[in-house]
């Protein structure tokens, strides 16, 4: 079962937000008399209840379940392969966006739909895959002239835009488009700007419907009701997870196997702190990165409204830059995923060759001022 967030005291909402799934008297005359087929996950609730279950007695005519990494109920480790298979709960067939080469629906998969609906939440990062399942899941729809309606949510880390911007050079599944690791934008205005800028494949344009949140701004803490994945278990390792994700991409540890994944990081030849963990086999980290090894590292642990004011509306490198300084095999602490997290080639360099963390943000900021341009045309909310 996937551990439930902690609760923290939280600024007051004027208004309390209200997602796109909630507004269903908005998007169900568009799924009446049809039969349709939706991407979801454990994140896509209405009143505590899976959307799928809300629409079935509603008497929706749902064909079908669309699934994404970490699978439907949210359980898969990451990067596990999933499988098709059958939920129990509904007797639907769930398909498998994730694993075997299988991204993007066929035309098999599709031959009995007649609209798609999307509804997970996000976390607003670059390398989280959600946004990558979005767009292939908007390229099939626009291959077989299909409408797709996004219910958005908020986006958690949709405060601020930061981060290197991904060169296409180094496009792939946990980047696929120029923007920056932190884009800021919800599923909503992201799938606006895919169709907007062209960005799908061959320039297609999807029928694209997107039912907004009310009572959301970019400026909103948004404290997310279900975790969005088995190793964002809270708010802290949210907003951490920008930043400390880079080190999946290094020989260091980030807690996976742990109570706190995304919270922590470490090496078993780190030299050796006064912070300590072992990661070990669980449900959502099997055979996590040096399993049943003492990891020396560093705590983040702390609550949410520290990590807000020590980040600062920024992605942090100290973190990496430290952890890079201090491992005792510079030539191995980089692995080949980290380009691909990163974006580009630039900032591995970067930082083995001592450059400052101010020097790498200043790098940014061409191709963050050319990114911004672009957003603006495509929001949702102020």
């Amino acid at each position: 079962m996937l551990l439930g967030l902690s609760i923290w005291i939280w600024p007051v909402q004027a208004q309390r937000i209200v997602t796109g799934a909630e507004r269903m008297e908005t998007y169900l005359p568009l799924l009446r008399h049809k039969r349709v087929a939706l991407l979801v996950n454990q994140t896509s609730v209405v009143a505590g209840q899976n959307l799928v279950d809300t629409l079935l007695k509603r008497g929706v005519h749902v064909v079908k379940i669309f699934s994404p990494e970490h699978g439907f109920r949210g359980m898969a480790s990451a990067g596990q392969h999933v499988g098709n298979s059958i939920d129990t709960a509904t007797g639907l067939p769930v398909i498998s966006l994730y694993g075997a080469g299988h991204y993007k629906p066929s035309a098999t998969d599709l031959q009995d739909v007649d609209v798609l609906v999307y509804d997970i939440q996000d976390v607003g990062v670059r390398f989280y895959t959600y946004i990558s399942s979005l767009q292939y899941l908007m390229e099939a729809a626009a291959e077989h002239h299909l409408p797709l309606i996004v219910l958005d949510r908020p986006n958690p880390n949709g405060f601020y835009v930061d981060g290197p911007v991904l060169d296409t050079a180094y496009r792939s599944f946990v980047g696929m488009q120029p923007i920056p690791i932190v884009y800021g934008m919800t599923a909503g205005e992201y799938a606006r700007m895919l169709n907007g800028e062209g960005w799908l494949a061959n320039h297609a344009q999807c029928i694209l419907k997107v039912i907004p949140c009310l009572h959301y701004t970019h400026d909103s803490l948004y404290q997310l009701p279900v975790p969005p994945s088995p190793n964002l278990r809270n708010m802290n390792a949210v907003y951490l997870y920008p930043s400390l994700c880079l080190f999946e991409g290094t020989a260091m540890s980030v807690g996976r196997g742990t109570d706190h994944p995304f919270e922590i990081f470490g090496h078993p030849d780190f030299p050796e702190q006064s912070f300590q963990f072992v990661p070990k086999s669980q449900p959502g980290a099997l055979h996590p990165l040096y399993e049943n090894q003492v990891c020396y590292g560093f705590s983040l642990i702390q609550s949410p409204a520290k990590t807000l004011a020590e980040i600062d509306h920024h992605l942090q490198l100290k973190w990496l830059i430290q952890a890079y300084q201090l491992f005792p095999d510079h030539a191995h602490f980089f692995n080949a995923y980290f380009q691909k997290l990163a974006g580009n080639d630039d900032l591995q360099r970067q930082i083995e060759n001592g450059l400052s963390e101010q020097a790498i943000r200043q790098s940014w900021e061409p191709a963050l001022k050319r990114f911004l341009r672009i957003r603006a045309k495509y929001l949702l909310y102020p």
